[in-house]
C-alpha cells in the first residue's frame, strides 16, 4: 500500500521508498523517512493535497504525488 491511500489518523511503517526520483528520495532519507519508521497520517487539506504526516516527532507535509512513492504497512 501506498502513502497516498492511508486515511486520516492511520499508523504505519515505511517499508522503501522508489528510487524513482533519486533527489526526493535522499531528501526524505536524510529527514529519517527510513524503512522501519512509523508514520501517522495527521490531516489532509481541504482538497486532499497535501498529506501531513508525523514521522519521528515531526509534522511533515508532502504532495500526494510524493506520498505515492512510498510504500508502507499498516500497523
Amino acid at each position: 500500500m501506498t502513502l497516498n491511500k492511508l486515511p486520516v489518523g492511520t499508523s504505519a511503517t515505511v517499508l522503501s521508498i522508489s528510487p524513482s526520483q533519486a533527489g526526493f528520495r535522499r531528501k526524505l532519507l536524510s529527514l529519517g523517512m527510513t524503512p522501519g519508521a512509523k508514520i501517522t497520517v495527521k490531516r489532509l487539506a481541504p482538497l486532499g493535497d497535501p498529506i501531513e504526516i508525523e514521522v519521528r516527532g515531526f509534522s511533515l507535509s508532502l504532495r500526494k504525488s510524493e506520498a505515492e512513492t512510498i510504500q508502507v504497512e499498516t500497523i
